[in-house]
């Protein structure tokens, strides 16, 4: 039997190779000349490709492998060899990309059975049963359901009794973002960050992508993600032993000159395939239960892998393809150039942008609450700011990302909150150092130096006041629109139109 793997599905116990004698695998590069994908995701995913069909033949697989423009030109030299030959493969989490492989495959004369992607820990039907009713179109309309991710969350918990004490969760709560908004002190270290340092294949790679894609948006190096098991497993025991303990406290904070803090880092691998959702998990449940590790930072890691990860698969599943084009709030404006340039005098979004462009890499509160924060408060379209996250992190697929920035990070649709992720500089303070040495001022919302958060922040609520009073938790917010006189609203609005203008032109 002959198994076709995509560049996701790297795992070296996913079923269909427990019965298969024959791997195909493509290695495709026309699709990066249509974006500017990061250099480190393309040497990531093709590295990733190369170790592991090595891997296979070192184990006695007959692999395939073939470097093609298209999947189309490399299935084409492959039934050629292997005339009418029926493969097999696992369902891919991207929308739409199931059916045009199989047309390709039937193209050519062969049929391409697809089977569950096991690399998940829940089934779609797993999912399906449990959404019921509360999506009331399943994407199968115009309209898109609703979903709350606490509800599927402790619903997977009771099923699968991962933090379980019997019928109640382990410790009496379902979660612990209390104990996980804390700022670390002054004198505060993070745990060293692992190092893999890339070996002769990964260089190979890394040479061709600089070459070919030479104007890609993105540092090429250092190159710091593992790109085979072996080194996923050494990324998943680091984290664990070194990093878990402290990931719960300080997983919202963010602090100049540290990309990592103590996040797991483990994304890019998980993504990719190199690791399983339950491979994951049993480490950090096993440090809880030796008491190497806290609870509100097990849960809270537990909650991003068994909660938030596969909610997001599931709920793009259901909402595409019109999720991915979701606009609620008719947000119309381009990215600006500080996106690409890291060309700013923002402090917070210099580095944010900043730690992309060097590694291809933020952590959660990076993304939601500066990035997309601050492209919410200026009214980017959602799926502009989408597509800069596509391109340009390391862990970042159209199943991931379309969810977290349009459904969540940009409000394009009420699918997965009732209220939208916006934040004036008083949370990015709280949550921060940065605005200690920022050129503009937290606490001024007008005038020349005032912080652009502000401004935009209470712009925002204003523009977009008849969709969003009254709705979810907005209440407390609309409060302090109302306490505005007309002369403040003047001063606010001429202030967003002069960052607007001043962003545009690359001088914020």
């Amino acid at each position: 039997m002959t198994v076709w793997l995509l560049g996701d599905q790297l795992h070296p116990g996913t079923a269909p190779l427990e019965s298969a004698d024959h791997v195909l695998l493509i290695e495709a590069h026309a699709f990066a000349e249509r974006k500017r994908y990061h250099p480190q995701k393309l040497t990531l995913v093709f590295s990733a490709m190369r170790h592991f069909r090595d891997s296979l033949r070192e184990r006695g697989f007959e692999v395939t492998y073939l470097e093609a423009e298209t999947f189309g030109a490399g299935l084409d030299r492959y039934f050629e060899a292997n005339p009418e030959d029926d493969l097999v493969g696992i369902q891919s989490p991207s929308h739409g990309a199931d059916e045009r492989r199989r047309r390709l495959v039937e193209a050519r004369g062969g049929t391409l059975t697809l089977v569950e992607n096991d690399l998940f820990l829940t089934s779609r039907s797993f999912f399906d049963e449990w959404a019921g009713e509360r999506s009331d179109s399943g994407g199968e309309t115009d309209e898109i359901g609703s979903y709350r991710q606490e509800a599927w969350y402790r619903h997977v918990r009771r099923e699968t009794g991962i933090l379980m004490d019997g019928a109640d969760p382990v410790g009496g709560e379902w979660n612990y973002d209390d104990e996980n908004r804390e700022t670390p002190p002054a004198d505060w270290t993070p745990p060293a960050v692992p190092q893999f340092e890339p070996d002769s294949i990964t260089e190979e790679v890394r040479e061709f992508v600089v070459e070919r894609y030479d104007d890609h948006w993105g540092d090429p190096e250092p190159f710091v993600w593992p790109v085979t098991r072996a080194a996923a497993e050494r990324a998943l025991d680091h984290f664990v032993s070194e990093r878990l303990s402290e990931f719960g406290a300080y997983q919202d904070a963010m602090r100049n000159d540290e990309w990592a803090m103590s996040h797991s880092l483990l994304s890019a691998a998980f993504n990719l395939g190199l690791l399983r959702a339950e491979e994951v998990i049993e480490p950090v449940l096993e440090a809880y239960e030796s008491g190497d590790a806290p609870l509100n930072s097990v849960e809270g890691f537990v909650r991003q892998v068994i909660g938030w990860r596969e909610f997001m698969r599931h709920v793009y599943r259901r909402s595409m393809p019109q999720l991915a084009n979701a606009n609620q709030l008719d947000q119309t404006e381009s990215l600006p150039p500080l996106y690409w340039n890291t060309d700013t005098e923002m402090e917070c979004l210099s580095e944010a942008v900043g730690h992309v462009h060097q590694r291809g890499y933020a952590h959660h509160i990076e993304r939601l609450m500066i990035l997309s924060n601050f492209a919410l408060l200026y009214g980017v379209d959602p799926a502009e700011l989408n597509e800069w996250f596509h391109l340009g992190f390391v862990d970042a697929y159209h199943w991931v990302t379309t969810p977290n920035v349009v459904g969540m990070g940009s409000f394009g649709t009420d699918v997965l909150s009732s209220k939208p992720y916006a934040a004036s500089a008083n949370y990015i303070d709280g949550m921060s150092d940065h605005c200690a040495n920022c050129a503009y001022a937290k606490t001024k919302t007008t005038g020349e130096n005032a912080c652009p958060f502000n401004a935009l922040y209470w712009d925002f609520l204003d523009r977009n006041e008849e969709t969003l009073r009254g709705t979810g938790r907005m209440g407390l917010m609309y409060s302090h629109v109302d306490r505005k006189d007309d002369e403040e609203w003047v001063e606010i609005r001429e202030r967003a139109a002069e960052l607007r203008e001043r962003a545009d032109a690359g001088t914020l």
